[in-house]
């Protein structure tokens, strides 16, 4: 490996500068669940092996559900409805605001709405039509593939523990990250419990927000690096 090479890769790696390790892996994690989503559309499209199992699935939560989970299901998905996750995502933008943390604050202007405006697309895109089962729980005539609600979740939460992870307590950051993952779990499992989409539309709406949450992060990641590397006027 030339000197030039090694500077390069160590540069890559080093947790400071605007171009740094936070970059790497930026980079890979947005490779990383592309790919994941990429693979999914190519089997829902293919009518692969997956979406036998997402029949399956779909048909085993309406043969097993009850009123008083319904009950929890219903109020979940209510909860993480456009308007919900819009109304969360502005407690946080003021949260950011009056901590003066503007990078946070734009992260959440950035990553939310986009997020959302996103997956509109990507329905429109794949056109996937709703489970159709006996006596379903909840009837919607919208496009499926990826879950709206799992996909607004997964930025959301994301970006919140974003935020809680750069804080000093490995205590803090371990419970924000499982609690950013049980509640796009909940999310997500509220979805398919109700009938309102496949495993697979799940699945690839988590890869959808976690890719454009590493674009949004990342790219704000940098511009705040750089910002603080100008020396002051």
């Amino acid at each position: 490996m030339t000197s030039t090479m090694r500077k390069f890769v160590a540069a890559r790696l080093s947790p400071e500068g605007a171009f740094g390790l936070h970059l790497t892996a930026g980079v890979l994690l947005l490779v990383l669940a592309a790919a994941v989503f990429a693979g999914l559309a190519e089997d829902v499209v293919t009518a692969d092996r997956i979406t036998v199992l997402d029949l399956h699935i779909a048909q085993w939560f309406r043969a097993h559900a009850t009123p008083a989970v319904t009950r929890a299901m219903r109020f979940i998905t209510n909860w993480h409805d456009t308007l919900g996750v819009s109304l969360m995502a502005l407690l946080l933008a003021a949260y950011f605001y009056v901590k003066r943390a503007r990078h946070w604050l734009l992260a959440v202007i950035v990553s939310v709405p986009g997020g959302m405006l996103l997956n509109v697309l990507l329905k429109d895109v794949f056109q996937r039509t709703r489970p159709s089962l006996h006596d379903p729980l909840v009837t919607l005539s919208t496009y499926s593939f990826p879950s709206g609600h799992t996909a607004g979740a997964t930025v959301l939460y994301g970006v919140l523990a974003c935020y809680l992870v750069v804080q000093r307590s490995w205590r803090l950051r371990a419970a924000a990250v499982a609690g950013a993952c049980a509640m796009v779990a909940l999310v997500g499992l509220s979805r398919i419990y109700l009938g309102a989409h496949f495993l697979s539309d799940v699945l690839a709406a988590i890869a959808e927000g976690v890719t454009w949450l590493a674009i949004c992060i990342t790219a704000i990641s940098t511009l705040r690096r750089r910002h603080a590397a100008r020396p002051e006027q």
